[in-house]
């Protein structure tokens, strides 16, 4: 199979969607590959390094688009990209439909077979192709809440971990999965004061045996949100329902509960935000205040750190796509997990709980 990759050109996005490393796999395979010329800048691969790795340098994304069997990219085509896609195309990326009725309606429209890697699943049911990125995001966001709480950018001007003698921040985070696990542990790391809400007391167990006690733990109920956001330095959005909207846990009305200049970090933005007054920011202008709180809601957090991200993110995606350039669209029949990533074919949403979000088939 030809599989291409096209530089990625969404703001501040500096990722590659394979990396030379993984380039070198595709072609001791049997597989050809083109890549962009500067796909891989943001990573230190120049062009020279991939043609050593075996791949064809091509100087636009239009030439990509137009040879490659399959596209294989990082972050969701942009409008001027999935008008370049076609019917006997694979695309194999991030997508995050559920709050994208506009690209989910582009792709429709393309007859692209598209496979998003944040609804692939293992034999346990988790998601090992968003889990990478959750990680470097969880990790990310406590970088970004204590930006954030700087005077200079507008915050409380508090040090999220104190000093001997003074208080340190206060940190609640919404989720305990991969992103609030490495969230906490990344905070609380920096000696902040750190509770996990969850609806899962199971979860809760774990992450209770996982901190020795350094984290609090609540079940998650609108009564201990409001406790918690109320007296809270940071909240950390980290919820995700696989494909789907994420959940709105904290109304514009509990803003009023909050610290002024407090801030909220929304690491569900890709999957429509986790707070009610959350919208999508850049690496370029990565906050805005409402109602005296501070909101940073970049939509691609890991793209700041490419060089960890996309080797992490080729790691994880490197056997599923092996797959695909081996069988086409054949693999899924033998790997449910990967028809799992399934979202859009023949022109249809064929992921039962993305097309539930966006109410259309």
């Amino acid at each position: 199979m030809l599989v291409g990759v096209p530089k990625e050109i969404k703001n501040h996005e500096y990722r590659v969607g394979l990396t030379p490393g993984a380039i070198r796999e595709y072609v001791a395979a049997g597989h050809t590959a083109i890549v962009q010329t500067g796909a891989g800048a943001g990573i230190g691969a120049s062009d020279d390094v991939y043609r050593a790795a075996g791949a064809e340098i091509v100087d636009t994304a239009q030439e990509v688009f137009a040879r490659a069997e399959m596209v294989v990219k990082v972050k969701e085509p942009q409008p001027s990209e999935w008008v370049q896609l076609r019917e006997d195309q694979i695309l194999f990326t991030y997508l995050h439909l559920a709050p994208d009725p506009e690209q989910a309606k582009g792709l429709m429209a393309s007859g692209v077979t598209a496979v998003a890697y944040e609804t692939v699943t293992d034999q346990h049911g988790g998601l090992p192709l968003l889990a990478p990125m959750s990680e470097v995001a969880g990790r990310l966001s406590i970088e970004a809440a204590g930006t954030a709480l700087k005077a200079v950018s507008g915050g409380r001007g508090l040090l999220l971990g104190g000093v001997p003698g003074v208080q340190a921040a206060r940190v609640v985070v919404l989720g305990g999965g991969v992103v609030g696990t490495h969230a906490a542990r990344m905070a609380a790391g920096l000696g902040a004061e750190v509770t996990i809400i969850d609806r899962s007391i199971p979860r809760l167990r774990q992450l209770d045996e996982l901190f020795h006690g350094r984290v609090r733990t609540r079940v998650s109920t609108i009564q201990s949100i409001e406790d918690e956001i109320a007296e809270a330095d940071v909240v950390i959005g980290a919820v995700l329902v696989p494909g789907a909207s994420a959940p709105k846990l904290v109304t514009r009305q509990m803003l009023g509960l909050m610290k002024p200049r407090a801030v909220l970090v929304d690491v569900a933005i890709d999957q429509g935000g986790c707070f009610e007054t959350s919208h999508a920011t850049t690496h370029a202008d990565p906050t805005y205040e409402v109602d005296g709180i501070i909101h940073y809601c970049v939509a691609n957090m890991p793209g700041a750190v490419p060089l960890t991200s996309s080797h992490a993110l080729n790691n994880a995606t490197l056997p599923y796509g092996l797959a695909l350039a081996k069988d086409g669209v054949k693999a899924f029949d033998g790997n449910p997990g990967l028809k799992e990533g399934l979202n859009v074919q023949g022109g249809r949403i064929v992921n039962k709980v993305v097309a539930d979000s966006l109410h259309f088939a």
